[in-house]
């Protein structure tokens, strides 16, 4: 029976919280935001990604399993991703000192966004529970919003995204 309460009681606070849908929009703007990436150094969004491909990828929890496969996932691809025009910023609400130990142990070759305010997980809509960000992928031309993965890939989110820009090549 205390089983059953707390299975209800976390189960009513994930669907209560709801899954955000995203409020980017194909043709969006990056959002006018910065923040500190794993270094201390201040990154403005618009102005990383006003030029080229900006490739934005959201997760919940630096050092995690699924973090870790999507964001090596992201490294080991990065040579390609850097090969046809992407940059890449990974983000989530975690802390500057967080974002650098994951980085460091990872050998992470872009920048972590230290979102600890929460305020570029919301402009993007991808809050998740207890302020974590949602697993997501959006990719940006020229600071216009050109494709979004709003589940977010694990192991294969560099394939996915190599993928995409084939089908933006094609057109």
């Amino acid at each position: 029976m205390i089983r059953r309460f707390w299975l209800s009681l976390i189960g009513g606070l994930f669907f209560s919280q709801g899954i955000a849908e995203t409020t980017m929009n194909l043709g969006s703007p990056i959002p006018a935001l910065s923040a500190k990436d794993q270094e201390g150094q201040l990154i403005n969004l618009p102005e990383y990604g006003k030029e080229g491909f900006l490739l934005v990828f959201f997760y919940p929890k630096a050092n995690t399993p699924g973090c870790t496969a999507q964001a090596c996932s992201l490294r080991d691809s990065s040579a390609d991703l850097t090969k046809r025009g992407v940059k890449i910023l990974g983000i989530s609400a975690d802390q500057v000192s967080s974002q650098k130990e994951f980085a460091t142990d990872h050998k992470l070759p872009y920048p972590l966004l230290a979102d600890s305010e929460n305020k570029i997980i919301q402009a993007f809509g991808v809050g998740g529970l207890f302020g974590f960000a949602q697993r997501s992928a959006f990719l940006f031309r020229d600071g216009k919003l050109v494709w979004r993965d709003p589940k977010g890939s694990t192991k294969d989110q560099a394939k996915v995204v190599l993928d995409q820009l084939d089908t933006l090549s094609a057109k």
